[in-house]
């Protein structure tokens, strides 16, 4: 009903008139609304039409332009794929029969230019195609390419298509290689995972298409099973037969063959025996696809896979020559190395320039086995590493001594799981304390009874006594506990931690402040450390690999110009306290005439646990170290067992690191010239006399006493502050040790529990001479003694104390 008739009808109800559906008016009125609609209906039908009309049009028209500009773009995206494989296979490298013949193999160069060492070509056999069983091919390429024959120009459409649309969803181009690809791969091209581009898959196919016109197809699969690698520095199938089966790949049954065609695709995981399992899994799906590809039956499949996979291997293989040996640590840092960084060095084809020193790579392994150094017995294992700190090449390795003949083996030299004992000290605990708060040398430190908050531990140093107020010289020279732990407590944890992770060394907070005298690091990574200090702060990480070049141009190189990791004032003042340890502290078996150098010891005790099951290696240390270095080398040195039940370091062992150390270096220095350090101007050296002896300490400038030279009886009368105007607490905690010494005149600090910031900031002059070029030594500075021990050991002093600043007397001489 249109809404005029509703109206009518509504007025005409509102005006009396009673309709019902039966009356007349009411089917009359009905009929008429009907008639209206009726021809108004016929009267807007053709429009209706014609309204359809144009919208299907216009339907059509959109259509078309989609479909005409989809057309415009499908043949513009035609165009530019064309030009942008044009471009990209014109970049691609160059390949030659020479390149797809030789094996996989990286060759390592000296930074002179030499050739070191090639990885598994000089041991390949190589096998002709003619020669080649048909089982071992029908193997391949059942597994790798099954339409292998009918790819006329090397790639497998179906394949690659799949690995394109894998790469457009954000992964890489993976699995979608033809074996004649795979050739090309492992011949100019990087087999690292983030190289696998659209780019590099263009280039592989165009090389394929390439070859595929230049060789037959027996040809390639020649190439293919000559190429892989294989484990154990083996290249090639029937070199790999040789080695795991000892016999020629005609001579291997159906299982065997299958293993050896579905290891190239991981030879890692693969190995059967390391991974028999996964090994299995391997063959067994060769040999599925194979019965797939029917050339094999169903029998000969059931046959072969309850077949034992260690069925025919070998258990000895020939041993290294005496060269391989040598180098065998350094060797495995590099492959470690060049993988981290992406690259395959068995698959690659890198030429890999390295910085090794191969006089001095052999004379680290001369010192450790041929009796040169003393050891307990030949179970006494060793660990070391020669750095050159201006640019952090590791020159020498040693993995340890008297070791199986293996290639790759266990290499002590990198490891981490052994305490550095306290030749940690200075990188961990001094060189912050200097750094951040601008302590002295002569900064008072207390060794005095300690326990670590929170617990009920209380430390000791070796002989269980504890010598009172000292310097921070003299505790570093003499490697006493507590001083280092409060030391390190003073400044920080987290804050001493991160100043050694920028060195090289990552501390476990988890040890809480006993890694103050022992934190976990290996012989490299010291050796790193210490010299930023022989380079006055620059730090450069120790690396093996100086430079890597890929077949395809691809070249990295990895020297840098270092990190600066702390001042050179900082730097100075530890390499001035540290060559005190050589001459007059705990390092004194390191002595070397007539070279300037610096270095610190460590010792490791045993814990209660070991030495209850132990007692008898109570009162002798599990483990000793040296680090030291000069200008041109720095050297760290571990000693110790590599299981406790293997003996413990006596008298003789202890010395062990140190007159390794002194070997080493003295071959190092050897026609070379020695210099000593230069003091930076930021550096202030304080003569002063006490008693009869007049010793040197160094202080950061602004930060020094405001005395020149200082009598014994103004000494005894005075007290003197270290400067530190940047640190709040150390003012406050001044004005407290001014009251402790007001309420306790004269008494003896050696027998205090002192609280751990007691005396922090006084500056105490002890008769403790640094073998510095601006020290006047005292007669005693030299002295040598046959029962000093090394790390936290130190020589039995006595000596008196006095409250305060006043003064500390030490007899040295013994």
């Amino acid at each position: 009903m249109r809404k005029d008739d509703y109206d009518e009808y509504n007025k005409a109800y509102l005006s009396g008139e009673q309709e019902t559906p039966n009356s007349n008016n009411y089917k009359s009125r009905q009929s008429n609304f009907a008639e209206k609609d009726q021809q108004e209906q016929l009267h807007s039908e053709p429009h209706r039409l014609t309204r359809k009309r144009q919208s299907k049009n216009k339907y059509l028209h959109i259509a078309f332009q989609i479909i005409k500009w989809g057309f415009a773009s499908g043949v513009l995206l035609v165009f530019i794929g064309i030009g942008l494989f044009a471009y990209y296979a014109s970049k691609a490298p160059n390949i030659s029969q020479s390149q797809l013949q030789n094996a996989g193999s990286s060759t390592l160069y000296t930074n002179d230019g030499k050739l070191l060492f090639s990885l598994g070509d000089d041991k390949r056999t190589y096998i002709k195609s003619k020669d080649i069983p048909q089982q071992l091919k029908d193997a391949l390429i059942s597994i790798e390419d099954r339409r292998f024959y009918q790819e006329k120009f090397g790639v497998d459409p179906i394949r690659t298509a799949g690995a394109l649309v894998n790469n457009v969803r954000g992964g890489n181009m993976a699995g979608g290689s033809s074996l004649t690809q795979q050739l090309v791969k492992l011949s100019v091209f990087s087999t690292n995972e983030k190289d696998r581009t659209f780019k590099r898959k263009i280039q592989e196919a165009w090389l394929s298409a390439k070859i595929s016109q230049q060789y037959s197809r027996e040809q390639i699969l020649e190439f293919y099973v000559n190429k892989v690698y294989m484990n154990y520095n083996q290249y090639g199938l029937q070199t790999a037969s040789e080695f795991y089966y000892g016999k020629s790949l005609q001579d291997l049954d159906l299982a065997q063959t299958a293993l050896m065609a579905g290891m190239p695709n991981a030879p890692t995981i693969y190995n059967p025996y390391i991974y028999p399992k996964f090994a299995k899994q391997r063959r067994d799906l060769v040999l599925k696809a194979m019965l797939s590809n029917d050339k094999i039956n169903q029998q000969q499949y059931e046959q072969a896979t309850k077949e034992s996979i260690t069925k025919g291997l070998k258990t000895k293989h020939p041993t290294n020559s005496k060269q391989r040996r040598i180098d065998d640590p350094y060797i495995k840092e590099v492959i470690n190395e060049v993988k981290a960084d992406g690259f395959d060095p068995y698959r690659d084809n890198l030429k890999i320039t390295i910085n090794i020193d191969q006089k001095a790579q052999n004379k680290l392994y001369e010192l450790a086995n041929d009796g040169e150094v003393p050891f307990i017995n030949d179970k006494m294992q060793i660990a070391s590493a020669v750095v050159d700190p201006s640019n952090g090449h590791v020159i020498a390795i040693l993995g340890g001594r008297k070791l199986p003949n293996v290639q790759l083996g266990y290499d002590r030299a990198v490891q981490t799981v052994r305490s550095t004992g306290s030749s940690i000290k200075p990188v961990l605990d001094y060189a912050p304390a200097i750094e951040y708060k601008n302590w002295s040398t002569a900064q008072v430190l207390q060794d005095t009874p300690y326990t670590y908050k929170g617990t009920n531990v209380q430390l000791y140093d070796w002989d269980n006594r504890y010598q009172g107020a000292m310097t921070m010289r003299y505790a570093l020279e003499q490697s006493r506990n507590v001083p280092a732990v409060r030391t390190l407590e003073e400044i920080g944890l987290g804050r001493g931690a991160k100043f050694a992770k920028k060195m090289g060394v990552n501390v476990d907070l988890k040890q809480g402040l006993s890694v103050a005298i022992g934190a976990n690091a290996s012989t490299v990574q010291m050796a790193g450390a210490f010299g930023a200090f022989a380079t006055e702060g620059i730090y450069h990480k120790p690396r093996f690999v100086q430079k890597v070049e890929a077949p395809d141009g691809l070249t990295r190189n990895y020297d840098d110009s270092g990190t600066r990791v702390m001042k050179d004032s900082t730097a100075y003042m530890i390499t001035d306290m540290l060559k005190g340890v050589i001459t007059q502290g705990s390092g004194k078996y390191a002595k070397i005439s007539d070279v300037y150098q610096a270095g610190k010891t460590g010792t490791v005790k045993y814990s209660d646990q070991e030495l209850a099951s132990y007692p008898s290696y109570r009162n002798t240390p599990k483990d000793s170290w040296f680090v030291g270095y000069t200008k041109q080398y720095s050297i760290g040195v571990w000693t110790g067992y590599d299981k406790i039940r293997e003996g413990t370091i006596d008298k003789t062992g202890e010395r062990s690191a140190q007159l390794f150390y002194k070997e080493m270096m003295s071959y190092l220095m050897e026609n070379k010239t020695s210099s000593d350090w230069t003091k930076p101007d930021d550096v202030i050296a304080q003569k002063v006399k006490i008693g009869r002896a007049i010793t040197t300490e160094l202080y950061v400038r602004g930060h020094a006493p405001s005395f020149d030279n200082i009598d014994t009886d103004k000494v005894k009368k005075s007290k003197t502050k270290d400067k530190d105007s940047d640190d709040k607490d150390n003012n406050d905690q001044d004005k407290k040790d001014d009251n402790n010494n007001n309420n306790n005149s004269q008494s003896d600090s050696s027998t205090q529990d002192n609280d751990d910031n007691s005396s922090q900031n006084q500056n105490v002059v002890v008769n403790n001479d640094s073998d510095s070029e601006n020290s006047n030594n005292s007669d005693n500075s030299n002295s040598d003694n046959s029962n000093n021990s090394d790390g936290s050991d130190s020589d039995s002093d006595s000596g008196t104390t006095t409250d305060g600043n006043v003064t500390y007397d030490y007899d040295t001489s013994n």
